[in-house]
Order: C-alpha cells, then structure tokens, then sequence
C-alpha cells in the first residue's frame, strides 16, 4: 500500500486540494487556516490600537511608528508566522491564545508596546476574535470572489441572450412541445434569475460582537465602569467595515452567515437548473461543443464528446449546497451561553465556497464551448405545426366560435399535423378577414410572442 508521508496533490483526501486545487486558489488567501490566523491578528490589533485611543489612564495613545509596527503585523503576515502560532498553539492547546502570545513576541523588542502587552486581547473572550475574524473573511471572500463570479457568469448570459434574441427555439414543457420562444430568451430568463439571486447575496449585512464571554461587557465593566463599552465595541468594529449586534450571548448568534449560505445557496440552485438545461439541450442536439485538441470523450467510444463541463459542474453545486444548507441550519442553534459545535463547523467555510468555486468555474468553462446547431434547433421547430393549435383556440375564442378548445384538441392531440392540415381548419372557420389572414401567416417559427424582445432587454 502507497503512504505518502507528504501532503500532495495526489494524496489530498479532498479534491478541493487535490484534482481541483487550481480551481479554489482564490479562496486560500481569504479562508484558509493561515487566512484565519491572519484575521484574528488584524482584529486583535484593531482592538488594540482602539484601546491605545480609548483614553485610559493605564494605556497611553500609541506613537506612530508603534502603530506602524502593528499594522505591519498584519499586512505581512505570512506563512512562516501562521507556522510560529501553530507551535504555539501545540502549548496551549487554544488557538485564540496562541495568537495573543505570537502577538506579545513580535512586540517584545519594543518597549512601548512590549509595556502595554496585556491590553493585547484586554476583556476578550476567543470568540469575540474569532466572530469578527469570521465576519472579515465572508465579507471579503463575498466581494473579491462570490459577486465577481456570479457577475461574471450573469453578464456572460445576458450575452448569450441577446446573441440568440431572435433564434426561435421550440418550448417543452413536461418534455412534450409547447409554445415557442428564441434561444435568447431562455437565457434572458436564467440571468435575470441570477440578478436577482445576486442583489439577495449583496444586500445581507455581516454583523459581529466584541462583548465577552456571554455578551454583556462584565469584563470590559469590571476594570473600567466608566467607559461607554458598546459604543466603542461600536467603533472598532465599523473601522473594520462591520455592523455590532448588541444582542449576543458568547457567540455572535450566525443569523447573518445562515441568511449568506441560504443566498448562495439559492443562486447556486439557479446554475444547477442551468447547468441541467444545458445539457438537455446539448441531447437534443440544439448545440455543439467546441473541440480541445487531445482530449476523449469516451475511453471505448471515439465519436463521443460529453457535456461534462456542465456535469462537474452539477455536482460541485451538490456539495457546495449540501455543506452551505448545513451551515445555515446548525449555525444559529447553540446551547445555552454557547458550546462548541459551530466552532469546528466554521472551519469548513473555505470548502463549501471552494465547491462553489470549482461549480462556477465549470459552468463558465462549459457555456464558452457551446456553438449553436441551427440545424437541429431549426428542424425541431419547422416541424412541430401543432403548437399553432393554442394561438388558432384562442382567436376563436375572441370570436365566440364555438368549443375553440375541444375542436383544435380533437385536430392535433396525440396526432400531430402538418401545415397544409392546419391551413385547411383555418380556411374553414369563420372568422373575420383580418384574423383569418394573421393566423393563416402564422408558422411555429415567428409565433414567439414577445421572446426576441424581452430578450434584447436583459
């Protein structure tokens, strides 16, 4: 048996870094462990350096070559000091400790700050630290990576709308043929779905606590009753772009983060039903995919070129919805004060965006193969005169003909018909000049409503 003593790609138990570990490299910076790591340091100097303005008698306000230094901390923060916390932590055996005291050794060379060492982490409990660290890294993984993709393959499909705006198409609903529509149309149709799925993802607010250990500031109180301790919480957290709960028992209580997951959830669900309708399409023939040179479809079936683009995708979205319904429901539910469980649920946030990650990126990848089969798509259409008997029903329903519907059911259900059966029903009812001569020009072809133009819209 083959033991790899070494993490590679090959031996990665997960695929997010392994097979697909190119795909989620956006992610890393923002979600990975050092990338928590990272955070805590930057809230924790946050806090610092609020308490270094606060006024207290004990901390004086810091120079500015002291703050440099902090801030410093944290704009090059590597992967050699995520490394240093990691020995530290096999110590402690608390990681939010583990930080605070890599913290107290980078400072310890200068005086000033190495003097005011214990207000690092002053009145906090470790999640006070590691809510807003978390607030931080959604909020940043939402505006470099979430919208821009999403965005990305939105506009990509207003693209490929108003491209096929005029390309008439035929319809099926429950798979049987049905009124038709233009191939633009249906993706004018999923992108403004996704916009709408995006504006959700965009308009919920992260929120985060610096409170203590159940909330209510008994620490921050004890040692200094005369501060206004919300309003600053207050503070700090808007230098950091983020919004206070007041209300929180240890743990900020998630309901923002379910609200987030059930967003991308939900676009997510839009894609997949994408992704499904695409490859439909590609069964029927209405596209062809480009060619890459080298590559198989099919190790036994040489003609074979599969829709696998759209499959891979389809099943990351699986796993990414599967992880983030997970999170949304088992987020906001602690017992009590808190216990542990969200805590070790968190560190998975970087694999359900990662999912997401290789989903989108597959989506994308697959819709820029895609070419157009006029043919198959044309011949479809020409020869499905039946969808004609609803727009024939319902102008002589207009007209008070008699059973409209029982009539143009008993003339095609079932059966099918052709365009010289159809004109001869037309030539005998009696209807007016004027709607006759307009149902008579009518073909399954330019009976699209208002699809073309709806599309050119989007």
């Amino acid at each position: 048996m083959l033991i790899a003593p070494q993490l590679s790609q090959l031996n990665a138990l997960s695929p997010l870094d392994g097979r697909y570990a190119a795909k989620g490299q956006v992610l890393r910076a923002t979600l990975s462990e050092a990338a928590f790591m990272a955070h805590r340091v930057e809230v924790e100097v946050a806090w610092l350096i609020g308490l270094s303005e606060a006024g207290l008698p004990e901390l004086k306000a810091f120079s500015a070559p002291a703050k440099a230094l902090l801030n410093q901390l944290v704009e090059e923060f590597s992967e050699d000091d995520a490394g240093r916390i990691k020995e530290i932590e096999k110590v402690t055996n608390h990681d939010v400790k583990a930080v605070e005291y890599w913290l107290k050794e980078r400072v310890a060379d200068n005086a000033e700050l190495a003097a005011a060492a214990e207000f690092i982490h002053f009145a906090c409990t470790s999640e006070d630290i590691n809510n807003t660290s978390h607030a931080l890294m959604l909020t940043r993984a939402r505006s470099e990576f979430i919208l821009p993709k999403l965005n990305e393959l939105c506009q990509h499909l207003k693209a490929m709308a108003r491209q096929f705006a005029d390309q008439p198409m035929l319809s099926r609903t429950h798979g049987q043929p049905a009124s038709p529509t233009t191939l633009g149309k249906e993706f004018a149709n999923v992108a403004a779905r996704l916009e709408r799925a995006i504006a959700a993802i965009e308009a919920v607010e992260p929120l985060a606590k610096l409170n203590g250990a159940t909330g209510n500031y008994n620490a921050h109180i004890s040692a200094y009753p005369e501060i206004d301790w919300p309003a600053f919480s207050a503070s700090v957290l808007a230098k950091l772009g983020l919004t206070q709960n007041p209300y929180s028992i240890q743990i900020e209580p998630h309901d923002w983060m379910a609200a987030l997951f059930d967003a991308v959830g939900r676009a997510n669900t839009i894609i997949l039903d994408l992704n499904r309708d695409i490859w439909g399409y590609i069964a029927l023939g209405y596209f062809k995919q480009r060619l890459k040179e080298g590559e198989v479809g099919s190790s036994t079936m040489p003609h074979k070129v599969n829709p696998i683009d759209f499959e891979n995708s389809e099943g990351n979205i699986g796993l990414a919805n599967a992880m983030l319904r997970h999170l949304s429901e088992k987020l906001p539910i602690s017992r009590w004060q808190r216990d542990l469980t969200d805590s070790t649920v968190l560190r998975n946030l970087g694999v359900a965006l990662g999912y997401c990650a290789v989903a989108y990126d597959a989506c994308l990848r697959g819709l820029h193969k895609l070419e157009l089969n006029a043919v198959a798509i044309d011949h479809d259409i020409d020869n499905c005169w039946e969808v004609l008997a609803e727009p024939v029903q319902t102008v002589m329903r207009r007209y008070g003909l008699p059973n409209p519907y029982e009539q143009l059911k008993e003339l095609t259900r079932g059966k099918g018909i052709n365009q010289v059966g159809l004109t001869e029903f037309i030539r005998s009812l009696d209807l007016p000049a004027e709607p006759k001569a307009r149902l008579l020009a009518l073909t399954p072809r330019n009976y699209i409503g208002l699809a073309a133009e709806l599309a050119k819209k989007i």
